[in-house]
């Protein structure tokens, strides 16, 4: 269900799902940018990027999508890799760094989850299940190494410069690649298992 029925159907659950979502997203693009920044990029910055304001990040196609089929995006966060020190460090830590933030939001909203008083509160329970869920979705779905995600990227970082090559010639069809393989379910399975990893990784320093 695409959160545009959601938002006729339940008001209420079309929140508690949009305003997580939106932030998660938001979060994992200030990321991208804050990291670059420390690396010597700071065209985020300078553009004003490093904001929470939903309006500086919101991508007009990946905002519909996410009304209509439940899947989108938002802008992403200009950085000009060729400013960073360290190149291969930085491209690497840059690219993690959407997918660490989000499973550190995952990561509290689990640990938050352990005590009784939003564990007992219904409305405060379901956001933080549901923020950790998509955050956990967000973590994992990036990781895959598929052109734009930010996987693609920490795989550039390791390759050697052939398979560089090869890798960036992918990259113009990489959003075709995405979506047949999303709309097919073929990724689903490799979604599924690194969210898995993270799920008990997270659990696993919780000690739950």
């Amino acid at each position: 269900m695409g959160l545009a029925q959601l938002l006729f159907k339940d008001p209420a659950l079309f929140l508690i799902i949009a305003i997580p979502l939106l932030y998660s997203v938001i979060a994992h693009e200030i990321a991208h940018g804050w990291v670059a920044y420390l690396f010597g990029d700071n065209t985020a910055r300078r553009l004003g990027r490093l904001s929470l304001n939903p309006l500086k990040h919101l991508d007009p196609v990946g905002t519909l999508a996410l009304f209509l089929v439940g899947f989108g995006w938002a802008k992403p966060v200009p950085i000009v890799y060729s400013n960073l020190r360290n190149f291969r460090i930085g491209l690497i830590c840059v690219s993690l760094a959407g997918c660490l933030t989000n499973i550190a939001i995952a990561t509290v909203a689990i640990f938050l989850l352990q005590f009784p008083g939003p564990a007992s509160n219904q409305l405060a329970g379901a956001t933080l299940f549901i923020l950790a869920k998509i955050n956990i979705m967000l973590g994992a779905l990036n990781l895959i190494p598929i052109p734009p995600l930010d996987g693609s990227r920490i795989l550039l970082g390791i390759l050697p410069q052939q398979a560089q090559i090869a890798l960036v010639r992918l990259e113009p069809y990489g959003m075709i690649l995405l979506f047949g393989l999303l709309f097919t379910g073929l990724l689903n399975p490799v979604i599924i298992s690194v969210q898995n990893i993270i799920t008990l990784s997270i659990k696993a320093a919780l000690g739950i």
